[in-house]
């Protein structure tokens, strides 16, 4: 039988691939861009038959249809690797969960520790004249999914890319039990904010920072995106990515000839990532593209594999830093914000690396009820998540300033960071370091 015949016998209609999940079923539904489409319509649709199926997925880019339903919270749960804003809205309705985890650790997750998968479903670009499907821009952990799940099914999007890969980058037809052809939705949109003055300033000191040959790693949001911008239009050279996600600002920067990979001692000339979104820019770039290469996480994010290569520069945010040095990246309190990602394995990953820096960056301050608030505390309140301890923060960037914490004692901590603090608050912080017993009397 050819590939082309056995896609025919396994092409069905969404109504009816969905029909094998049951009640108490647990569901994988891809990651981010390539989280099912048809295959959620069809699934909404059966609501009312079905109860308790839990879904895992994360950084989901549109609602589900199957959170649009009533009482969606008596038929599916969602239980996310990550958190975003499509899922706190989700977890207000009381059916979203986080997972805590280091996103390097969710392949061996599936392979040893969490539940049996029932079905598995996923977006993917057409199967190619080998009879394969790539992963599309979301490799991540999706082939340990496929190896523990007891039903896959594909859906096929026209629109996906197709992305070259360093292993674990696609599935072959014989290990599908379903494909559905889907209406080939177009990808959605992941833009970043207008740039603040703050970020500008952020990202100047930064800059500064890297040096020709650097290999980089950018988180998602504004400030990556004016890092991108300013490196372009730098004169630095040389440039490799390793990174956990692939955005838009790497596009710009390869477009302008700063990224070759030239300098890198692991898959050298190639952009390494493990998932891509962004805006059509991203889609289309890395389509086909030999100079990109998608790897499963634990490959990408693995702190050792990072720290063999030299001059890392990864760049993330925070919700807040305290005196301590203490970042939290993940909630305010007991509201739920983001997730851990993969800002401990780069944090950890940077400072393995022969020149490596890992910048954490914040503004000094937020608005809240109208007023203004610090990012720089004394201490987190009750419930707010540590992401990354205070053991691995290395450098600490606000608009007033940037401070290298390695090898400082807790009462150097506390000075340098009350020194990039809001000017406001620098005063009151003074007062918490020292009823802390974490300031002394000789310091400024």
């Amino acid at each position: 039988m050819s590939f082309y015949d056995e896609y025919k016998k396994k092409l069905v209609s969404a109504e009816e691939a969905v029909k094998t999940i049951k009640s108490g079923d647990w569901v994988d539904y891809g990651w981010s861009v390539t989280n099912v489409y048809l295959l959620d319509k069809a699934l909404a649709a059966r609501a009312q038959e079905l109860k308790d199926v839990k879904i895992r997925s994360g950084v989901t880019l549109w609602m589900p249809e199957i959170f649009k339903i009533p009482d969606p919270r008596n038929h599916f749960t969602w239980a996310s690797w990550a958190f975003n804003r499509i899922e706190r809205q989700i977890a207000e309705m009381g059916c979203a969960f986080y997972v805590p985890c280091r996103y390097s650790e969710v392949p061996r997750f599936y392979r040893e520790n969490v539940e049996p998968i029932d079905v598995a479903m996923f977006q993917t670009p057409p199967m190619d004249e080998y009879g394969y499907f790539s992963f599309g821009p979301s490799v991540s952990h999706q082939m340990a999914v496929c190896e523990k799940a007891k039903t896959i099914i594909i859906e096929v999007n026209k629109n996906m890319p197709r992305c070259f890969g360093g292993y674990e980058d696609s599935i072959h037809i014989s290990k599908v039990d379903f494909i559905v052809e889907g209406p080939n939705p177009p990808l959605p949109q992941l833009g970043s904010s207008p740039p603040t003055d703050v970020d500008r300033k952020v990202a100047e000191l930064i800059v500064k920072e890297i040096p020709d040959g650097a290999c980089l790693q950018l988180g998602i949001g504004s400030m990556p995106n004016v890092i991108g911008t300013m490196i372009a239009e730098s004169d630095l050279k040389d440039l490799g990515v390793h990174t956990e996600m692939y955005i838009d600002a790497f596009v710009d920067l390869s477009m302008k000839g700063k990224i070759n990979g030239s300098k890198k001692s692991l898959d050298r000339g190639r952009q390494v990532f493990t998932f891509a979104a962004g805006t059509d820019k991203v889609y289309n770039f890395i389509n086909n593209n030999p100079l990109v290469a998608a790897f499963p996480v634990d490959y990408t994010n693995d702190p050792y594999i990072i720290g063999r290569l030299d001059n890392v520069i990864s760049i993330n945010n925070a919700v807040e830093v305290d005196l301590y040095s203490q970042i939290n990246s993940e909630s305010d309190g007991i509201r739920h914000i983001s997730g851990t990602g993969g800002q401990l394995d780069f944090v950890l990953g940077a400072y393995l690396s022969k020149g490596g820096k890992s910048f954490i960056c914040l503004s000094s301050t937020f608005e809240k009820d109208g007023g203004i608030q610090s990012r720089i505390v004394p201490s987190f309140k009750p419930c707010s998540i540590v992401t990354s301890p205070r053991t691995t923060a290395h450098y600490i960037v606000t608009e007033y300033g940037m401070v290298c914490l390695k090898g400082k004692s807790t009462w150097e901590r506390a000075e340098a960071i009350i020194s990039i603090a809001h000017p406001d608050f620098r005063d009151s912080l003074i007062k918490d370091a020292e009823s802390m017993k974490i300031w002394r009397r000789s310091n400024r």
